[in-house]
């Protein structure tokens, strides 16, 4: 059995580029993206000063994030543990981007599929070495056979001190670094000075912690940009299918309580308000996508262990229930209905919550990981359907007027206790990173204006002095409405700061 790594010594790498340059041309690699680069960092003060340099790339990771959440199985384990790519399968979900702890992957511009260092495997088929192995003027880029004890430079890295990088996320990566600086493997030890890099633009997408930032023990001199991938699309279907979840388990609940005999606000209205929001969702996926016109190969080429493709199950389920839902609405079926209320409600929690399982398989994404994620979205949904029914009450009267109101104050409450239990709770310094990203940086101002104020404090001051002076429906269905605005900003500033922290 083979079992394929590399050895990249860093006391012999001397900064000169000819791996990246010799990879752009073996795999005819667009301007802007890399799947192998060289990153600089400079240590010390003047004049006791050095520069090291580090070959970033794919880490072969025998148990690769990227495989487990790519939908269309577009990344695969090849015979000799190389994790290697099929453009023809890939829909540009960018999930492996994500998944991935090192920014090892990018979107190429051309095709528009997710593309990597792939240990050139079409060399290594040949018989031949890898283009930057052949080109390295010091032979700082060496292959192991990692299964094979009797390989010279599996010999090495056992009798030699190495370090691989983002071991605390234990995906086992097969790419070991001897003699390297140990901030140059960890992007939160390094910081962009004000004054920017050498030979590289600071831009956008270079996002940094602050310099002298605890922990911060060097300047990085030279690196590349990553995209963020995910953003306003990824934002919006959190809410939509928030939205589509919370009016149908509302409806759910107020079948269970006996009132499945109101055809409009409960057998009719629901379903046709979850059609519109999952239709939206559907949209916003589909849309996300850099190959939409492939979405279907979520079918055709599923990988099952992908929450994106257990997600897209779950999301048609829901509209088949809520298709049935409104059949049995208009037909005045309330004996359907109540058979309906229990597989509708558990869809509903299911399509509010399996984003979690989700972003769970983001590896790369420590904000994202949090436990709290699951409850915090159930916990929206009820917002959404409170709100929803809050706002119905304007155009038809419901069964209970009051129900909408006190569902949308529980969500309300239950969100802010989420919300900030996740702020208040310590964790690791990337975590750390991004909640400060989010709370004290780029977008702390959404996060507060947008995500608490307009999302929390007011919707729950307007429904607790609308149910104090019995004001009626207007001061909920204010509210709902500001609840599920606020909920997209703080959604967004929540997606956006996951992404915030350099992994390279």
């Amino acid at each position: 059995m083979t079992r394929l790594g590399f050895l990249l010594d860093s006391e012999s790498c001397i900064g000169c580029h000819a791996c990246t340059v010799a990879c752009k041309a073996e795999h005819d690699v667009p301007l802007g993206v890399n799947r192998t680069w060289v990153k600089y960092i400079e240590t010390g003060a003047f004049p006791d000063t050095g520069r090291h340099f580090s070959v970033m790339r794919c880490n072969h990771c025998d148990d690769a994030p990227c495989i487990s959440i790519c939908p269309t199985n577009a990344l695969f384990r090849a015979d000799n543990g190389v994790v290697d790519f099929d453009d023809a399968n890939c829909i540009g979900c960018k999930g492996c981007m994500n998944a991935c702890p090192y920014d090892a992957i990018y979107i190429n511009p051309v095709t528009n599929t997710a593309n990597k260092c792939n240990f050139c495997n079409h060399r290594i088929e040949q018989g031949l070495e890898p283009s930057c192995v052949v080109v390295c003027p010091t032979h700082a880029i060496k292959v192991a056979d990692l299964d094979d004890p009797g390989d010279d430079t599996t010999k090495m890295i056992a009798a030699t001190e190495t370090m691989v990088r983002a071991p605390q996320k234990k995906t086992q990566p097969k790419v070991h670094y001897r003699g390297a600086e140990t901030a140059a493997l960890d992007p939160l030890r390094t910081a962009i000075a004000e004054d920017g890099m050498i030979w590289a633009d600071t831009t956008a997408h270079h996002p940094t912690v602050e310099p002298g930032s605890d922990g911060v023990e060097g300047r990085t001199a030279y690196t590349t940009a990553h995209e963020m991938t995910w953003k306003a699309k990824v934002s919006s279907y959190l809410v939509t299918k928030a939205v589509a979840a919370g009016i149908m388990a509302m409806a759910a609940l107020l079948v269970l309580l006996g009132h499945g005999g109101e055809q409009a606000v409960v057998g009719v209205a629901p379903p046709v308000v979850a059609g519109v929001f999952l239709a939206a969702t559907g949209v916003l996926l589909v849309g996300d996508l850099r190959k939409p016109v492939r979405f279907y190969y979520l079918i055709t080429r599923p990988n099952p262990r992908s929450w994106l493709v257990k997600g897209a199950v779950v999301l048609g389920a829901f509209a088949a229930v809520c298709a049935a839902w409104f059949v049995a609405g208009v037909v005045e079926s309330g004996a359907a209905l109540k058979v309906l209320a229990g597989p509708a409600a558990l869809l509903a929690a299911a399509t509010a919550g399996y984003t979690a399982f989700l972003f769970a398989q983001c590896k790369g994404r420590s904000l994202w990981l949090t436990p709290l994620l699951l409850p915090t979205l159930l916990a929206q949904a009820v917002v959404a359907g409170g709100a929803g029914y809050a706002v119905m009450e304007l155009a038809v009267d419901g069964p209970d007027p009051l129900a909408g109101q006190w569902v949308l104050l529980g969500g309300v409450l239950a969100t802010s206790g989420l919300v900030a239990a996740e702020l208040l709770s310590r964790g690791t310094p990337d975590v750390e990173a991004a909640v400060a990203a989010m709370t004290r940086g780029r977008y702390a101002r959404q996060f507060w204006i947008g995500g608490v104020a307009l999302g929390l404090v007011i919707p729950a001051v307007l429904v607790v002095v609308g149910l104090a002076a019995d004001a009626g429906s207007w001061p909920a269905a204010v509210a709902g409405i500001a609840a599920v605005g606020g909920m997209w900003f703080y959604e967004d500033s929540f997606v956006r700061a996951g992404q915030s922290v350099p992994l390279s």
